[in-house]
């Protein structure tokens, strides 16, 4: 941990917790619409009028949230892979957040582009299940692309995010047993599908949810790497928390902002 980072997090937790003041400590960066899949729980492939953030534009959205307080951005998408203005990538984005100040930048990604060579701090892949089960979700063939891709990636803090729904839940069990013997995977986060209009048959019901929740809970508790507090998988279970958290701030495709 660097200097300032580690000076500026007990300073920002003191401002928070004793003087009240609500500061975003983490962004999280929409830099596109597009995508390169069409995935049956997502709703972004489908938009008509597509937004791609520029270089300048995202510059000035990091310098906003930087003076915010932030000092932790999250790129995502659509695909952040596939993110281009003239000859700048990703990695472009992430220099210019280190440079900003940020202290880390994560990507997060479908994996079915190569990604070797990221100057992220930490990646985040997009895992809805092992096999069959991945690809109902996303695809035929993403599945393997994926798997050649994490494994010829060489990040040391890669991490799988599932996303649970009736097509895959069954596979929860395979999946975090699948994160623990990758060799290339980190952790991995659990979390469920939130159904938008088309996409309810997608959504479990809270009993099964619930029993799902307790397994993940069981699993966590024997040393099983999962990203997931016990605390924030209570919290999912019971379904009684704010949806939105004044420590990240959002910063959307097409500009807008919202904490």
């Amino acid at each position: 941990m660097k200097i300032k980072q580690l000076f500026y997090l007990p300073w920002w937790f003191a401002q928070a917790r004793f003087f009240g003041r609500k500061r975003p400590l983490q962004t999280v960066l929409f830099i596109s619409d597009r995508c390169n899949l069409q995935c049956k729980h997502c709703s972004v492939y489908q938009q008509e009028n597509q937004h791609n953030m520029t270089y300048d534009e995202v510059r000035q959205h990091l310098e906003y949230s930087y003076k915010l307080g932030s000092r932790f951005v999250d790129f995502e998408g659509g695909e952040v892979m596939i993110w281009r203005d003239g000859e700048r990538r990703i990695n472009d984005l992430i220099n210019l957040a280190k440079e900003i100040g940020f202290f880390s930048a994560t990507i997060t990604t479908n994996a079915q582009l190569p990604f070797s060579g990221s100057r992220a701090d930490s990646i985040w892949v997009s895992l809805d299940g092992v096999g069959g089960y991945h690809e109902e979700v996303r695809g035929k063939g993403t599945f393997e692309k994926l798997e050649k891709n994490i494994s010829e990636c060489g990040h040391k803090h890669l991490s799988v995010n599932m996303v649970v729904n009736t097509l895959n839940h069954t596979a929860v069990d395979d999946t975090i047993e699948y994160a623990r013997n990758n060799p290339a995977i980190e952790c991995i986060s659990i979390n469920f599908h939130t159904p938008f209009e088309g996409t309810e048959y997608l959504a479990l019901d809270m009993e099964r949810r619930a029993e799902i929740i307790d397994k993940v809970i069981e699993y966590k508790k024997k040393g099983y790497p999962i990203m997931n507090s016990i605390s924030g998988l209570k919290l999912m279970k019971s379904n009684k928390f704010k949806r939105r958290c004044w420590v990240t701030d959002f910063v959307y495709p097409d500009g807008t902002r919202g904490l």
